[in-house]
């Protein structure tokens, strides 16, 4: 393993904050302009970056997301293309890196090679939204080969014994959605939240990053005081289907990005 994932957490917990991952999709609004934009994260605090793939039936993700993945894939993104925009960033940047993707891109990519050529272009962990735990462990060993690691989903219904089992694969931390349905930004948070969380880490011994849904600075405020770190992401897609190829984009991103770093810090 890299040890980026890791460290990011810990120099979070040394500054007495949770540690912040913003979400975007590769290749909006166009494959050109994602290193920018993840620079522009990077500048704006970001401890970890989430890289969203784009794919044609995105089932877990909301409108604001597919239509994400809509404009990437239109603007000629693939998997080659993220693995490439990767390999550009890695050129300037420590940043550790998750690829959010879906298990059909991988699987037509092959496996193995994917494991193979993602550590090459630098990638951290890898999370598939539609890979349960109990057929997660192909991936994870063709990973851990590597030295990426997977990065599982544990959601509101996942029984004791589900989440159990992901202990036995998770790495640096796991990523629990907040809220049952699809990703996209919502007004409120669910009933219990901290309880659920401290549960799953006390399950899985291991980080619990918070994510689906988180929209505001007060959100993230009120997460990090439990959460290990918060995932932010339909926001900040939002704001770049606003501006789209606008010269401001990056700056702008930048700034909406340091509003919710600087959210993460704990009472």
């Amino acid at each position: 393993m890299s040890g980026r994932i890791e460290r990011a957490f810990a120099r979070a917990r040394k500054a007495r904050r949770a540690a912040f991952i913003p979400y975007i999709t590769a290749g909006d609004p166009d494959p050109g302009r994602t290193v920018a934009l993840a620079r522009a994260l990077e500048r704006g605090g970001a401890d970890i970056l989430e890289l969203g793939v784009p794919f044609t039936d995105p089932i877990a993700d909301g409108a604001t997301n597919q239509r994400a993945a809509e404009r990437a894939l239109a603007a000629g993104t693939t998997l080659t293309t993220v693995l490439e925009t990767v390999r550009s960033f890695r050129l300037t940047s420590d940043l550790p890196l998750v690829l959010f993707t879906y298990f059909n891109p991988v699987h037509a990519y092959g496996l193995a090679r994917f494991s193979v050529d993602a550590a090459s272009a630098g990638v951290d962990g890898v999370l598939f939204t539609d890979v349960p735990v109990d057929e997660a462990g192909p991936a994870h060993e063709a990973l851990r080969r590597v030295g990426i690691e997977l990065v599982l989903l544990v959601a509101p219904t996942s029984t004791r014994a589900r989440v159990k089992a992901v202990r036995r694969l998770a790495g640096s931390f796991v990523y629990f959605v907040a809220r049952s349905g699809v990703t996209g930004a919502r007004t409120t948070l669910e009933e219990g939240l901290e309880e659920q969380v401290r549960l799953v880490r006390k399950l899985t011994k291991t980080r619990v990053a918070v994510g689906f849904g988180v929209s505001t600075p007060d959100q993230v405020t009120r997460i990090a005081q439990f959460a290990d770190g918060v995932v932010v992401g339909s926001v900040l897609v939002e704001r770049i289907a606003e501006l789209g190829d606008a010269p401001e984009l990056p700056g702008a991103i930048e700034a909406l990005a340091r509003s919710f770093a600087l959210a993460t810090r704990r009472k």
